[in-house]
């Protein structure tokens, strides 16, 4: 192993991610490594705070990783490309798709030895839709090829076997790429504690930004389905309503604010208290996840879950002869979706077993500590 410290490049398209996302892999990559962050505008403070007292470099940019701009995608490619001239990085690691895509390029074009680009799920590139803009679609996958293709030094990071697979399949890649697969984000453990689920009082939570994707609408119907037959259940909505091409539509969102189907809570900085209060963690997604950052922090706390048969969401619910942790149900399937919170409603015993179920799957497969140790091995940095 070469002993001498690295200097390791980090590219992101939101800063928020950074610390909820990679803060305890910064942690252990700053240990033997000289660390920067290439992230759009830092806008809390406790996040510039923390990566300052970790001695990272930052450098921002005004990247919007979820809308189509070729004017700020190039300014982006320009100044990444200044940056890796100024701090002549040994690992680029960029995470979600126009890092990935950007970066990977430039970082071939600048030589770097070792590139690394995590692919935290596909998105809307890859659903059966094809996503609403088709033509956004076809140049996002040529530029993935593009991207990805060549270079002995390119290691790809997937979270889930499915989008390793359909990435194969569509001629993305091929078997002769280095390629890996690792349990997600992780989750850490420490951090999340367990407590014991409320069954008296009995609430659903769902953690997710306001986009059709991730199930907003089928969560919204089967709350109100809920309870119209249990008007003391309640139903919690948490994340923010932002700018996206597939923001849900503004009557949607005016009927989450002012019926009272749902208690919408926002975005907030830290979910455990919620979860905490919470009795059932639920993501009717069909995104195109890695694996969902939202269920991992409900199985480590002890939540059992419901979410869709989905890539990325499958990988978080298991049923084996030992138990279950909860279930899987169709996509876009409402009436699934009720029959499965009924079905908590009516077995409470089984929401805290399968809470417990979850936490011990979570610290099998998802601790933090785990996955970490397989990112360093792939960077070889560790």
């Amino acid at each position: 192993m070469d002993n001498k410290r690295k200097n390791v490049l980090i590219a992101c398209d939101s800063s928020h991610t950074l610390l909820e996302f990679r803060g305890k892999l910064i942690e252990e990559l700053v240990k033997d490594n000289n660390v920067s962050v290439f992230t759009p505008k830092i806008s809390r403070q406790q996040v510039r705070d923390k990566l300052e007292s970790l001695n990272v470099s930052i450098y921002e940019n005004d990247l919007n990783g979820s809308n189509v701009s070729i004017f700020s995608d190039l300014k982006y490619i320009m100044q990444l490309y200044r940056l890796i001239e100024k701090t002549k990085p040994d690992v680029f690691f960029p995470y979600t798709f126009k890092p990935v895509i950007y970066g990977t390029m430039v970082a071939k074009y600048c030589k770097i030895k070792c590139i690394t680009p995590m692919l935290t799920g596909l998105g809307y590139n890859f659903t059966e839709d094809g996503g609403r803009n088709r033509l956004v679609t076809a140049v996002t996958k040529l530029l993935l090829k593009l991207s990805l293709r060549g270079n002995q030094g390119i290691k790809i990071i997937f979270q889930n076997k499915d989008d390793y697979h359909k990435l194969l399949h569509t001629g993305i890649i091929n078997q002769k790429q280095q390629a890996f697969v690792v349990n997600g984000s992780g989750v850490d453990l420490s951090h999340y504690d367990y407590s014991e689920p409320d069954t008296l009082n009995i609430s659903f939570l769902m953690i997710s930004r306001l986009i059709n994707a991730k199930g907003i609408r089928e969560y919204y119907e089967a709350a109100k389905t809920v309870r119209s037959k249990y008007p003391e259940i309640k139903f919690k909505l948490i994340g923010s309503f932002d700018n996206n091409i597939d923001s849900i539509a503004v009557e949607l969102f005016s009927k989450i604010l002012f019926d009272d189907t749902l208690e919408y809570i926002g975005r907030v900085d830290d979910v455990r208290p919620y979860i905490k209060n919470a009795s059932i963690v639920v993501l009717p997604s069909y995104y195109g996840e890695g694996v969902p950052r939202c269920l991992l922090e409900g199985m480590a706390m002890g939540r059992a879950v419901i979410t869709c048969d989905s890539v990325g969401c499958r990988e978080t619910i298991y049923n084996y002869s030992s138990g279950r942790n909860g279930f899987l149900v169709p996509v876009k399937n409402v009436t699934a979706l009720v029959a499965k919170m009924e079905y908590y409603i009516n077995n409470t015993k089984d929401i805290i077993l399968y809470g417990i179920n979850g936490r011990d799957f979570a610290k099998k497969k998802f601790d933090v500590n785990l996955v970490n140790a397989e990112m360093l091995k792939i960077m070889k940095v560790g």
